[in-house]
C-alpha cells in the first residue's frame, strides 16, 4: 500500500536522519494536520512495522510493557505494544503522548537516551533495542490548557519537529487528492478553512483542520450539498457556542 503524503519542508529528510542516528522524534502539531499520515509515510519509506499506541489518561505503563496472563493453567508473559516494538525494531508511535499517565513517561525514558534500552521490572530483562528501533511521539499544543504539555526535560529528549497547516494551494491539492473532489472546489473548501482557523482569536478553540476539510470534500463528493457537507463536517464540529456558529454560517454564505 502506498501512503500519500505532500512533503511541506524537510521534514522527510530529518526524520530519515533520526532513524539513521537512533534518535527519538517529538512530532508538534494542531490537531488534523498529516501527523500520523507522515509517520505512516516514513514507516513505508524506511520498511519498517509501525505500532501505533493511542495514548490516554487510563493508559499504564504495563499496557505497553507487557503482563503477565493465564492461559490454559499457565501464568505466562505477554509483551504489550512497546516492548513488541522494541523487540522486533519496529517504530514505535505514541500518539497525544501528553494524555499519557507519569509512569508510562517514566518508561520510555531510557529509551529516549544513548543506552536505548527497555527494562521489565515485573521479568527482570533488559531489552537493548535494535538499530532499527525508532520511538515517535506526538501532540498537539493547547495554549489554553498548560496541563496538556510536555516537560521542558522530556522534549529536551527528542529531536522534535513542528507542523502545521499547510499552505492554500497544497492543502487544496491535497484535500482534491483525498477527497476526490475536483481542484476548484477543493480550493473554495481550503478558504473557508482558512477563515475558520483567523476566528480562534474571537474564540473558536480550532479552526477547522485538513482532515475536516477532506471529510467535508469526501461528502460533496459523493452527491451532497456542499451546504450540508459543510454543515456536518465542520460547523456542527467546531463549537456548540451559537455565536461561534453564526459567524461560521455567515464564512459558509461568503463562501459559497
Amino acid at each position: 500500500m502506498n501512503i500519500y503524503y505532500r512533503p511541506i519542508k524537510n521534514e522527510v529528510s530529518t526524520f530519515k536522519s533520526a532513524a539513521q542516528l537512533g534518535l527519538p522524534v517529538l512530532l508538534k502539531g494542531p490537531t488534523g494536520c498529516g501527523k500520523t499520515r507522515f509517520v505512516r509515510y516514513m514507516a513505508e519509506q524506511l520498511d519498517l512495522n509501525l505500532i501505533t499506541v493511542l495514548c490516554q489518561e487510563d493508559l499504564t505503563a504495563a499496557d505497553l510493557t507487557g503482563r503477565y496472563l493465564i492461559k490454559g493453567g499457565d501464568t505466562v508473559w505477554q509483551d504489550g505494544p512497546l516492548t513488541a516494538g522494541v523487540r522486533s525494531g519496529a517504530i514505535v508511535y505514541l500518539d497525544e503522548v501528553v494524555e499519557a499517565r507519569s509512569d508510562v513517561l517514566s518508561v520510555i525514558h531510557s529509551l529516549t537516551d544513548d543506552r536505548r534500552i527497555l527494562s521489565l521490572e515485573r521479568t527482570g530483562e533488559i531489552i537493548q533495542a535494535p538499530k532499527t528501533f525508532m520511538l515517535v511521539v506526538s501532540y498537539n499544543p493547547d495554549p489554553q490548557n498548560m496541563r496538556k504539555r510536555l516537560q521542558s526535560a522530556t522534549q529536551q529528549r527528542f529531536v522534535s519537529m513542528t507542523f502545521d497547516y499547510p499552505g492554500a494551494e497544497i492543502e487544496s491539492e491535497i484535500v482534491s487528492h483525498e477527497s476526490g473532489l475536483n481542484i476548484d472546489d477543493s480550493k473554495r473548501l481550503v478558504s473557508l478553512g482558512q477563515s475558520t482557523r483567523r476566528l480562534q482569536q474571537l474564540g473558536l478553540h480550532q479552526g477547522a483542520s485538513t482532515r475536516c476539510l477532506i471529510n467535508a470534500g469526501l461528502l460533496w463528493n459523493s452527491g451532497m450539498k456542499p451546504e450540508g457537507a459543510i454543515q456536518t463536517t465542520l460547523i456542527n464540529s467546531l463549537t456548540d457556542d451559537l455565536s461561534l456558529r453564526e459567524a461560521l454560517e455567515t464564512l459558509v454564505e461568503d463562501t459559497f
